[in-house]
């Protein structure tokens, strides 16, 4: 297993980074349960998480919700969409709401901050984040509406890079903001961001971040999100993609790590399992339903 040092985040690093934060009081106390419970079960992943919602409204949808059953948390049902769980930004938002090394940290009122492609720094920074691709596909639909496509709301995204590192907050790439962005859904309520799969970091399971937005505008301060969420992959395709170079150090941590022990989805993980297709060689296409109560 490769040592990251300083670079590599784990359980109790990041447990660390969250009691140095600003963060919202009772999103704090409530990655300190989560992460607490899960001391015992260390693994790979980024920022710790919170508990699944388990009062997410159901609505009728003419078209079935593709997801992996789940015993513990509310899932969709053939006809149906459900909220997404609310879950923690984790340490490493980048959206005002913390302090990096420099102070507080905000991407979302930066120049440039509003595009598709996420591999590369924006606003001066020059760094690319390399990686087998990554294609993510989002659909925000109102399960308040009859899981209706929600036109121009956003999105703000972000991960880790290949060797589990984030952006604005890991040794070595704080002067870099790559892997995070912002995107408006389009009149089918579809977005998407180019990037590159996301590394395995001891003490969670590979996942993405994203805070839902009621439009570009209001994508401009953390105060205006009406949902923070996480989705993450099938295990078999992160095995496929840890099997090729650059990927090592994510190897061992995948291995003892699972998505009964993570912290986050251990609760279930029906509505945050993405729908994976592609390959290793030419890249993945990541697809997921967003339910908000719009």
């Amino acid at each position: 297993m490769e040592h990251h040092d300083d670079n590599e985040h784990s359980l109790a690093a990041d447990l660390t980074a969250m009691l140095n934060l600003n963060s919202d009081r009772r999103q704090t106390l409530r990655w300190l349960l989560a992460g607490a419970s899960a001391l015992p079960m260390m693994g790979c992943g980024g920022g710790s998480d919170s508990a699944t919602d388990t009062s997410s409204t159901t609505a009728t949808v003419a078209t079935p919700a593709t997801t992996t059953p789940t015993t513990t948390t509310t899932t969709t049902t053939n006809g149906s969409c459900s909220v997404i769980p609310e879950e923690t930004g984790g340490p490493y938002p980048g959206d005002g709401t913390n302090s990096n090394s420099s102070g507080v940290v905000n991407v979302l009122t930066q120049s440039g901050v509003v595009r598709s492609d996420i591999r590369s720094s924006f606003n001066g920074p020059t760094g690319v984040a390399a990686g087998v691709p990554l294609t993510i596909k989002l659909q925000v639909v109102n399960v308040s509406g009859s899981c209706a496509s929600l036109e121009g709301y956003a999105i703000y995204l972000w991960h880790c890079d290949r060797d589990g590192n984030y952006s604005l907050y890991s040794n070595g790439v704080t002067t870099q903001n790559y892997l995070r962005g912002v995107q408006a859904t389009d009149s089918s309520g579809g977005l998407t961001f180019t990037s590159i799969f996301p590394g395995c970091y001891d003490g969670r399971v590979p996942h993405v971040h994203f805070e839902v937005y009621r439009s570009l505008t209001a994508a401009t301060s953390a105060a205006n999100r009406i949902k923070t969420s996480q989705f993450t992959f099938p295990v078999a395709t992160c095995n496929a993609v840890y099997a090729t170079a650059g990927y090592s150090a994510s190897v061992s941590n995948m291995a003892r790590i699972s998505l009964a022990t993570d912290n986050v989805f251990s609760d279930g993980y029906s509505l945050q399992m993405s729908t994976v297709t592609g390959n290793a060689t030419d890249g993945y296409v990541a697809t997921l339903t967003v339910g908000v109560a719009g």
